[in-house]
């Protein structure tokens, strides 16, 4: 990570550290403590980003429960020596796929999204790689 976005890094433990409290703390002075850990994350995120803190609270601080990863799935479909790109909302170009929802598994996520995006009735037969985002490879965007 750039060391000029290490405060992101660390507004984001914040988060899950108080999401965290608030789910298995007991006490009510602990809970306060952590409502207000995670208030403070979410204004380090306005402050720096000039995103207003309430639409930072409702993509940050809405979370319940145990803080885990949210998958996105890919599917790489090929056509001879070609490969499928959608272009997204904000014009850039991507493997059609998104966020998998809680009830389906990565594959028929990757089977819906290729639907969803592409138009394209296709199975999911291998799983090419499994990534974190930020320790990995960041995406290109084209």
């Amino acid at each position: 990570m750039d060391k000029n976005e290490k405060w992101l890094q660390w507004a984001v433990e914040l988060q899950s550290i108080a999401q965290t409290g608030l789910w298995y703390g007991e006490g009510v002075f602990d809970k306060e403590r952590y409502e207000r850990i995670r208030e403070i994350a979410a204004d380090m995120i306005s402050y720096k980003t000039e995103i207003p803190v309430d639409k930072v609270k409702d993509l940050f601080c809405d979370e319940s429960g145990y803080q885990t990863p949210k998958l996105d799935t890919r599917a790489a479909i090929f056509k001879e020596d070609k490969i499928l790109l959608v272009q997204e909302k904000n014009g850039t170009w991507s493997l059609p796929g998104g966020w998998v929802d809680v009830d389906v598994s990565i594959g028929e996520n990757t089977v819906k999204e290729a639907k969803e995006e592409a138009g394209l009735d296709v199975t999911a037969d291998l799983v090419i790689a499994i990534q974190d985002r930020d320790k990995h490879n960041l995406p290109v965007y084209v």
